[in-house]
């Protein structure tokens, strides 16, 4: 399976104080994004694709108030957006709390986690609106919305439907255009390193640097304001 980087999550309280933190410490203005009916929340979203990460983006994201989740009463919304440590978090700036990993094989990377113990949820089929049409993919969910390790255990993602033979063809990256904003690293620390370390060669995914510490997911850009570095701090 080929696995890399697809997008990084930051969380903020609202939406209007997402778009308004990302202008004052990036020095652009998120594209449009859309609606996630499923679990009641919506997104902005630009381009940070470099020959290292060539799929990657940049997701904002936060609940939307005029929306209700369309999907189990009981599930909780993804990416720990139900937690109330990360809510409290997220109520004092947004953060970054999490990154996606594109695969060409989502069943089977999710078969080599748990060879590991690890289970990161079921493949669940999404989609939302865009300008270039309906964006379909699947993505690891678990029920009770927890990203594992603190974060630094990426949810899994795979784009188009199960039998698309052109599973990119309607990748965000496609119709993003260039931001100003490019990535230049990920970096790992946490506790269980070794252990992630393992997760990662399990599914592919390399190119991050994972050390032993206390929890936190470092990601470094290249901005109109200069190399600015996003951190996570264990939320």
């Amino acid at each position: 399976m080929k696995t890399h980087i697809d997008h990084l999550v930051i969380v903020a309280k609202t939406l209007e104080q997402g778009v308004q933190w990302c202008e004052a410490t990036l020095g652009i203005t998120p594209g449009p994004g859309g609606e996630h009916a499923q679990y009641g929340t919506h997104n902005r979203l630009f381009k940070i694709a470099t020959p290292a990460y060539p799929l990657a983006y940049f997701e904002i994201i936060a609940i939307n108030p005029g929306a209700k989740k369309t999907g189990s009463a009981t599930a909780q919304r993804w990416f720990d957006m139900d937690n109330s440590a990360l809510q409290a978090a997220v109520a004092i700036e947004p953060r970054l709390v999490h990154f996606v990993a594109n695969t060409t094989e989502i069943q089977a990377a999710r078969i080599a986690l748990k060879t590991l113990g690890i289970e990161r949820g079921p493949a669940m089929a999404a989609s939302r609106h865009s300008r270039r049409g309906l964006l379909q993919w699947q993505i690891t969910v678990r029920e009770d919305g927890q990203r594992l390790f603190d974060g630094a255990l990426p949810s899994l993602i795979q784009w188009g439907k199960p039998d698309d033979a052109e599973p990119l063809r309607l990748h965000p990256r496609n119709s993003l255009p260039r931001s100003g904003v490019s990535l230049q690293s990920i970096a790992i620390s946490h506790p269980s390193a070794p252990k992630l370390q393992a997760a990662y060669e399990a599914i592919g995914l390399t190119g991050i640097a994972i050390n032993t510490g206390p929890a936190n997911l470092t990601a470094t850009l290249q901005t109109p304001k200069g190399l600015v570095t996003l951190q996570s701090h264990g939320v």
